[in-house]
């Protein structure tokens, strides 16, 4: 797979690429493909290629920040565990919340079962987890697109704040969304406060073809 022109930003310390979606950023125990065996094609004169700073969903497009070497993995693990760089992603949602604006402030547990096998739910037991939403738009076919900033990051966090906010992000299946080609989420925007007494590196990546597409279907309908 080749990711050279995914490429988003660069630097010597770090590059963002535009993650596409349907593929795992790193193989499972069963194996198949996944993003990371593109990443040689990433060295850019470099004697290693980078590796994962963190993740994104195998469902998920947008930006997903790599490091350059281990040095630099160090630094961006640092921000993300101090909760310092800020996401930005937009998620096509069944319905729409009551206001254009708040923040979900729910706890999420990790939960398995033999017949569904393992998910995220809302529960007073689980570890805190926080997003700020903000409606961007309310479509004439019943569904909104919603602005979600994380505080926190916790597995499929985005995806069950807004299931319980009574909005489950379409496609996703797991979470009681309703049928798309996939699940329409989209890492749009990354900020890292990398390099002190300078601007954050920041990255924005542009609206996948196929929920475009989706989209414009849907409105076609209507």
């Amino acid at each position: 797979m080749d990711l050279a022109g995914r490429v988003l930003y660069r630097d010597g310390l770090v590059l963002v690429i535009d993650k596409p979606a349907g593929v795992p950023v790193h193989a499972g125990p069963g194996g198949g493909p996944s993003l990371e065996e593109g990443f040689d094609s990433l060295r850019f004169g470099w004697k290693r290629p980078p590796a994962l700073a963190h993740r994104l969903d195998r469902e998920t497009s947008g930006c997903l920040v790599l490091g350059q070497h281990p040095k630099a993995l160090r630094r961006l693990g640092r921000l993300f565990a101090s909760g310092r760089v800020k996401k930005t992603y937009w998620a096509w949602v069944a319905g729409a919340p009551a206001e254009e604006a708040g923040l979900i402030d729910a706890p999420l547990l990790k939960c398995s079962t033999r017949a569904g096998g393992w998910s995220m739910r809302v529960d007073g037991q689980g570890k805190q987890a926080a997003t700020r939403y903000r409606v961007l738009e309310r479509r004439e076919d019943g569904t909104a697109r919603i602005e979600c900033r994380p505080l926190t990051g916790r597995t499929h966090q985005i995806r069950v704040h807004l299931a319980h906010l009574g909005c489950p992000v379409l496609g996703d299946k797991r979470y009681g969304g309703p049928a798309a080609p996939r699940t329409l989420l989209h890492a749009r925007a990354i900020s890292l406060p990398l390099y002190e007494g300078r601007e954050p590196v920041a990255a924005e990546a542009p609206l996948p073809a196929d929920i475009s597409g989706f989209l414009d279907r849907a409105a076609a309908q209507v």
